[in-house]
């Protein structure tokens, strides 16, 4: 049973580069009790790609999700808030535009 819930999700966005690009993490438990680390990255608005790394421990799944936190933030990406959004900008669900 995983003791603590672990979500994370983190982008990094340049406009002169035309980059949005997003990267998640999740600590859960597998039907069979197992603990798993979910990665989610892709760019921002598409489904992107999932990986999942199973664990004997949870603090072996939690050495992994700080190892690759660290490493994104080294390489530029920041908490969700930490961008503006503007009112112009679509509102996405189920992948369709509204407005």
């Amino acid at each position: 049973m995983i003791a603590q819930l672990y979500r994370l999700h983190i982008e990094r966005r340049d406009a002169d580069r035309n980059m949005a690009r997003f990267y998640a993490l999740s600590i859960e438990e597998t039907l069979l009790g197992q603990t798993c680390l979910v990665r989610r990255w892709g760019r921002i608005g598409t489904t992107g790609r999932t990986v999942q790394h199973s664990f004997d421990t949870e603090g072996e799944a939690v050495e992994l999700f700080l190892k690759l936190l660290r490493a994104k933030r080294v390489r530029g990406y920041q908490p969700r808030s930490a961008y503006p959004t503007r009112r112009s900008d679509p509102v996405w669900v189920t992948g369709q535009p509204l407005g």
